[in-house]
């Protein structure tokens, strides 16, 4: 029988995140597995009048690419993907993976190559996402490898999951837009603030937001959502951060990550696990030492670790930065191949000073908002 949840779901992306209109060309794109959803967003884009183009992966192919391209074949961008990222109004991403670690034991140095390359295609979609020209979301398609790794069963996943999607079932659209205004009240507080001091087990960060505006995420770009977030100024950040949760990226999971800034710039880097892919990452690019985001996240349903950034970085009581490409909308000039979200729980003990004010303290907003 098929599962009314999934329906529930492409209707939620196509018509709330992405709000696709008649003659809009959109890309749906992943992996095989994810095929309920993939022909449900299908079906979906067609009834309200778009022309949707679907781009199915099969599992393992990522595996079977790195392991015999050459540079050469690394750094190929095929030109219908330049022509997509240049041109479509709409991309639908859908996340569901048969093998979280099928990278694993890949080179970090093909990794950084194949990343390097894509530079201007990364620079090309965050130009477009932030002057409206290009609509994307990215929404999650339980399977027994995401579970796996959440440490649930896949029927426990699957409740996890659309319950944090669809939290009011007979009215999903409806939530995300109360969901929008309550945070749009923690935006407008930050409007026009300067300063950020985050203070937490063994980490001790100042930063500058002058001038950078904070975005509502309340559904629109990734579903599920719930944060609040800006890009800092590139040169400001200042101190040292232990992000609690390991940080995954491309496959890898790097454990125990403390960074220590220096106008902006990791200057020193250390992990426990994995800390050579760590260092490599680092050096993709020019802006890959640099912060492109500065998030809070506010989603109170996800309360616990799943190994899929979708969902915690959105971790209520909990903030995270991006290393790497900002997002323009949010006033951040960095730019570079990579945007690596690192996350550090502030439940215990952490506080958030917002020009000199108390604004968060222990995971929770203290403004009364």
């Amino acid at each position: 029988m098929a599962d009314p949840r999934v329906e529930k779901m492409a209707q939620v992306m196509v018509d709330y995140s992405v709000a696709v209109r008649k003659g809009d060309r959109i890309l749906i794109q992943g992996e095989s597995v994810a095929e309920p959803l993939l022909k449900e967003l299908y079906a979906r884009v067609l009834q309200v009048g778009g022309y949707p183009m679907m781009m199915v992966s099969l599992p393992g192919i990522e595996e079977v690419f790195y392991r015999y391209a050459s540079d050469e074949q690394l750094k190929y961008i095929h030109k219908p993907t330049e022509l997509i990222m240049e041109t479509y109004d709409v991309r639908i991403s859908v996340l569901a993976d048969t093998n979280t670690r099928s990278l694993s034991n890949v080179q970090p140095s093909k990794l950084v190559l194949c990343q390097q390359a894509r530079t201007e295609l990364m620079r090309t979609f965050m130009r477009r996402s932030a002057s409206g020209e290009m609509r994307w979301t990215v929404g999650p398609f339980p399977t027994n490898a995401l579970a796996q790794d959440a440490e649930m069963g896949l029927g426990e996943y699957e409740d996890f999951v659309y319950g944090a999607c669809l939290p009011d079932m007979s009215d999903p659209v409806g939530y995300w837009q109360r969901f929008s205004a309550r945070q749009q009240r923690i935006v407008d507080w930050l409007k026009g603030k300067e300063k950020v001091h985050v203070k937490g087990p063994e980490t001790d960060l100042r930063l500058s937001v002058a001038g950078r505006p904070f975005i509502n995420c309340d559904g629109r770009y990734n579903m599920p959502d719930g944060e609040v977030f800006t890009g800092p100024v590139e040169d400001s950040i200042e101190g040292t951060v232990y992000f609690s949760y390991p940080a995954i990226y491309s496959g890898r999971e790097v454990t125990g990550v403390r960074l220590w800034f220096e106008k902006g710039k990791v200057v020193k880097a250390t992990a426990e696990k994995n800390e050579d892919f760590l260092l490599k990452t680092l050096d993709t690019d020019a802006g890959s030492r640099f912060v492109g985001e500065f998030a809070i996240g506010t989603n109170e349903g996800i309360t616990r670790f799943t190994r899929e950034i979708l969902f915690d970085e959105k971790i209520g009581g909990s903030f995270h930065m991006a290393l790497g490409a900002g997002y323009p909308e949010s006033g951040s000039k960095n730019e570079s191949a990579i945007h690596w979200d690192m996350i550090c729980d502030l439940r215990d003990g952490g506080e958030i000073r917002v020009d000199d004010q108390l604004f968060y303290r222990d995971g929770k907003f203290v403004i009364g908002v």
